[in-house]
């Protein structure tokens, strides 16, 4: 009976997620990247502000954030962002450490981890706007516009 009333609860919870209407999470996109970043050697934590689409040097790494996502105030946190960290190496050579997404709540998930320096994000700065968008980059309430790559909403339909 238990076993039938969780499955009855998820299903629930899926239906209400996928109905129209249904309440999503709203992000801001930033202009501002915060990271934190630890040199090893000399025990020294930096706060690193960078824009996006900007490099900022840190020792040997030059950190690149492509965008900074974070939510309103009243919303549980969730803080992304799409970072490129390489390395200048003795020759001059640039070397790639790092490509993917970091999240300020999880810090140890994708942290930078270098034999003397460590990154990682800590928060967003500067929304581009004060209306937030959607998880899809729409504005709440508005459909995708022609031209966009991504796909429309799926829609459930009766046999």
């Amino acid at each position: 009976m238990m076993r039938r009333i969780a499955t009855l609860t998820l299903a629930a919870g899926v239906a209400a997620a996928l109905l129209p209407g249904a309440a999503t999470a709203q992000r801001f996109e930033n202009q501002v990247a915060i990271f934190a970043a630890l040199d090893k050697v000399t025990a020294r934590i930096s706060k690193l502000e960078v824009e996006l689409n900007k490099t900022s040097t840190f020792g040997s790494l030059k950190v690149t954030p492509r965008v900074c996502y974070s939510r309103a105030l009243d919303e549980p946190p969730k803080t992304t962002t799409f970072v490129e960290v390489e390395e200048t190496m003795l020759d001059g050579q640039q070397k790639r450490l790092f490509s993917g997404w970091m999240f300020a709540e999880s810090p140890g998930l994708n942290a930078v981890e270098h034999p003397i320096f460590d990154v990682w994000l800590t928060g967003c700065a500067q929304p581009t706007s004060s209306r937030p968008t959607t998880a899809r980059g729409n504005q709440p309430g508005q459909v995708g516009q022609p031209g966009d790559t991504e796909a429309a909403p799926r829609r459930r339909v009766r046999q």
